[in-house]
């Protein structure tokens, strides 16, 4: 899949905690969108703290203190959930996002019935499908917990995790309704196809070492919208600013300097609802709708994550 995101830089300061901040959101043109570093007002706090887990996914509780409210992902019909921990219920779809429910066919609400083939408890509404490997993103406000699972003969177990990860600056919202230029993450499970970056992936995903020609196209008209695309050939403005604004890659070689594309309204892509969507290294705060992780677990997860494994993301 194509690989690029806008990033226009915008200024806020933030009153959090009796203390002034600020900080820089990965994404400027979509709602949760990851469209390259900004500025934006977000709580302070949060300290990088990288976990090796090896707790089994039936041992991790799936509980949330935070407000119900409906979401979905992609283009499915939206079902009630938590405001961090939406779920959406319909088939997988390369491209589009998969229902969000707990595990294999399981209750979306983590539990885990006895017998042989029993789902997981995942910290938030997942569905797995095909996949052997999955990612969770547990947020709470514009913080996140993220996870790397395994599926072995013996069933679901976490491999790796952070604490310090981030979402949005206004957290997650219903991936079904949400919205460019809201700074808030999708909810949802999505599929994890592609890779790009800066620097070399040291991956078995495909991935594609970007240049200073190569854009992520958020420009709503265009009819590469949420794909990767040359300078050459462009029929969307070359620039960051405004609403037809994309995102050149290349300037941002800390955040992209390795990244993973969340397949979120893509393939087809509804104009508005979001471009540029990425699981990549954090900034220097919140992000304007991407996942983003610390550097070493980024570098971790790029060697961990393999295409035969159908590898998928479940936010909330």
């Amino acid at each position: 899949m194509p690989l690029t995101s806008r990033a226009r830089r915008v200024l806020a300061v933030a009153a959090a905690g009796g203390a002034l901040v600020s900080v820089t959101a990965c994404g400027s043109g979509e709602a949760g969108g990851g469209e390259g570093p900004q500025k934006v007002a977000v709580e302070a706090g949060g300290k990088a703290l990288d976990t090796i887990a090896s707790a089994s996914a039936s041992a991790t509780p799936h509980k949330s203190a935070r407000t119900p409210s409906p979401s979905a992902s992609g283009s499915v019909s939206p079902s009630p959930g938590a405001s961090v921990k939406p779920s959406a219920s319909a088939s997988a779809g390369e491209g589009e996002p998969v229902a969000s429910s707990t595990g294999d066919g399981g209750t979306g609400r983590g539990s885990t019935p006895s017998g042989a083939g029993t789902a997981p408890r995942f910290p938030v509404p997942a569905q797995p499908g095909d996949a052997s490997q999955l990612i969770t993103v547990r947020a709470n406000g514009s913080y996140a917990t993220v996870t790397a699972w395994d599926k072995g003969p013996t069933g679901w177990k976490a491999a790796f995790s952070t604490s310090a990860g981030r979402v949005g600056a206004n957290g997650v919202t219903n991936g079904a309704t949400r919205r460019q230029n809201t700074y808030t993450t999708p909810s949802g499970t999505y599929s994890l196809t592609e890779g790009f970056g800066v620097e070399a992936g040291g991956t078995r995903m495909p991935y594609h070492v970007v240049s200073g020609s190569d854009w992520w196209v958020e420009d709503p008209r265009s009819a590469f919208y949420n794909q990767m695309h040359s300078a050459v050939g462009a029929d969307f403005p070359l620039t960051e600013a405004g609403e037809r604004g994309s995102e050149r890659l290349a300037d941002h070689p800390t955040q992209y300097a390795k990244a993973l594309v969340i397949d979120y309204n893509r393939r087809p892509a509804t104009p508005g609802r979001g471009a540029g969507i990425f699981l990549h290294i954090n900034g220097a705060g919140a992000t304007a709708g991407c996942v983003s992780v610390p550097r070493p677990t980024m570098d971790r997860i790029m060697t961990w994550i393999s295409p035969a494994a159908h590898p998928r993301i479940a936010i909330g």
